[in-house]
């Protein structure tokens, strides 16, 4: 098999499955181009804003396509490159992009709530709590595991204090990239060009920003950089949208669509022949391929998160109803194409059907920065400049989107059921700096353990959080008259897939105890979060089944 049948193969099948199962989901569930949607009505500047189909597209990228789907393909390689390949595009069709979408279309047809807030409408006060508490916990993860990947990859050093170009030009890139997108947020409100003009405009602006982080290099280390992000996260979480998360998600956009392409048209010219076994075994390494594989494989086949971008943030700046089935749906296959893009350099970059060794991301910006420079002839340094800043935008653009989820998923978690005041408390912790601030300390102390100790638990949280919202959906769409039998297969899947992998961790720690090799800093965190997820999680599927599959009468609640 060579790489270029696996790529253009995957990439039909993600097309057909946009243009004919998405349209179908669309047709079920219907839409209204003409109705007014919840950005439009509840316009404030802040969080309903407004924006064109490509602004909210940009913003649904690159939120969702964090270091998932560069990550767990390679990882879930060790299988071989035929259950990775098969899960991507089945998840992807049927799972991730159905669950995007829907929790976009719920959102819309329900005021720009969130799924934690529809909850509270479809299934009850209790069930909202518990699944907003199972939410901002999550994102605790999320921003820990992504922020320490982020200082790692900018630190500027190596071990023995070499000055390291590539991380010191990406990181400075990311700074230039937050300063421009402010400016090019004010040029957008206030100049209100065409979407042809703010296409040309943010392409030179993003050239001239990349051209200006190469050139000048910024060398901190580590740690400093833990410091630059969080602070950045506190800006992004309180801060206008239109000032600076959705401009930067838009500029980031060219620099994420570009490395795709430049990794497909790599693929396509090149077409390196697959030297990793198509597949290996059900167990590898002691690892079982179920459910390993599933939680693995995450971003590039369905993930939790992505519901809480699409409900909490998209939602709220779609300008037509016609835009949700591209922004939901489409953009959750482009990154599914990604996520085949990783398996397929990497597959090809195996000698003797061994994976390199290297990280995920090494893998893959080398193998793309050498098509950037066979195929187009850019320099070998600025290459792995370019690309560097491209795989760590993967996970900053993602986690800033957290970073703003969480502080929302808190106070939601602390607003007072309708009708009812706030008392003391409830004041407090409705606060957007407070909760802001409460999030990213708890983030940053578990940032400290590192984000090798917190992405097991992370990838296992966030498919439980994909089978909760494909549940609460699942309501949702019963409740208010319309079909939604299509979730009832990937709802029941991920949860056995989920809550297997979470007990196997939890007594994989119960094993660090016994031999003598526990530590409260890592495994002790591991093990309250993991048995505090699954109990929310039961809890939360405890109170959604017998909505989904009692008798009472339909509610029609939405629009």
């Amino acid at each position: 098999m060579n790489g270029l049948t696996i790529m253009v193969g995957a990439m039909v099948i993600f097309f057909l499955g946009y243009r004919f199962y998405g349209r179908w989901l669309e047709k079920t569930w219907g839409i209204d181009p003409a109705a007014l949607t919840p950005a439009q009505r509840f316009n404030d500047g802040n969080d309903f804003s407004p924006q064109n189909r490509w602004s909210v597209f940009a913003h649904q990228f690159t939120s969702i396509t964090g270091a998932g789907p560069v990550t767990g393909p390679i990882i879930a390689a060790m299988f071989g490159w035929l259950p990775a390949l098969l899960w991507m595009i089945v998840g992807g069709i049927f799972f991730g992009a159905v669950q995007d979408f829907t929790a976009l279309y719920a959102s819309v047809k329900n005021n720009g709530r969130s799924i934690g807030m529809l909850i509270e409408d479809y299934i009850g006060a209790l069930g909202r709590r518990l699944f907003l508490l199972f939410c901002w916990l999550f994102t605790l993860l999320v921003i820990a595991a992504f922020c320490d990947m982020v200082a790692n990859t900018f630190n500027g050093f190596t071990k023995d204090g070499a000055e390291i170009l590539p991380n010191a030009a990406a990181g400075s890139i990311s700074l230039i990239y937050m300063a421009g997108a402010i400016l090019f947020g004010l040029y957008l409100k206030y100049m209100r060009p065409s979407a042809g003009v703010q296409l040309a405009v943010g392409i030179v602006l993003m050239v001239i920003m990349v051209w200006l982080g190469i050139a000048n290099p910024i060398y901190l280390d580590g740690v400093t950089w833990r410091y630059v992000i969080f602070a950045y996260l506190f800006a992004a979480a309180v801060m206008p949208m239109w000032l600076l998360k959705n401009p930067r998600d838009y500029l980031s956009m060219f620099l994420l669509i570009g490395m795709i392409a430049a990794g497909v048209i790599g693929v396509i010219v090149i077409n390196p022949s697959i030297e990793l076994p198509a597949f290996v075994g059900f167990e590898v390494k002691n690892q079982p391929l179920f459910p390993i594989l599933f939680v693995t494989i995450a971003c590039g086949a369905v993930s939790g998160f992505h519901s809480l971008v699409s409900s909490g943030t998209s939602s709220k700046m779609i300008s037509n109803e016609a835009d949700m089935r591209p922004v939901g749906y489409g953009s959750m296959l482009v990154e599914c194409v990604l996520g085949v893009l990783s398996l397929v350099v990497v597959a090809a970059a195996s000698t003797g059907g061994v994976l390199p060794s290297g990280t995920p991301f090494q893998l893959f910006s080398t193998s793309v920065a050498s098509f950037l420079t066979t195929i187009f002839g850019v320099p070998q340094d600025i290459a792995a400049c370019i690309l560097t800043m491209c795989v760590s935008a993967l996970a900053l653009t993602s986690v800033d989107a957290v970073a703003r989820i969480g502080r929302m998923s808190l106070q939601e978690l602390f607003t007072p059921s309708e009708g009812k005041e706030k008392n003391a408390v409830q004041v407090l912790f409705t606060n957007p700096y407070f909760a802001t601030v409460l999030t990213l300390v708890l983030a940053y102390l578990l940032c400290l353990a590192g984000y090798m100790s917190i992405w097991p638990l992370f990838g296992s949280a966030n498919q439980l959080l994909s089978a909760l919202v494909l549940t609460s959906l699942a309501v949702f769409l019963k409740s208010t008259g319309r079909n939604g039998a299509m979730l009832y297969v990937p709802m029941t899947i991920m949860f056995v897939v989920t809550m297997t992998a979470l007990g196997m961790s939890v007594w994989g720690i119960f094993g660090t105890i016994a031999d003598g090799t526990f530590t409260f800093m890592v495994q002790g965190l591991q093990l309250i979060l993991a048995i505090a997820l699954m109990i929310l999680a039961l809890l939360v599927v405890w109170h959604a089944v017998p909505k989904l599959f009692g008798r009472e009468e339909k509610t029609v609640k939405a629009a």
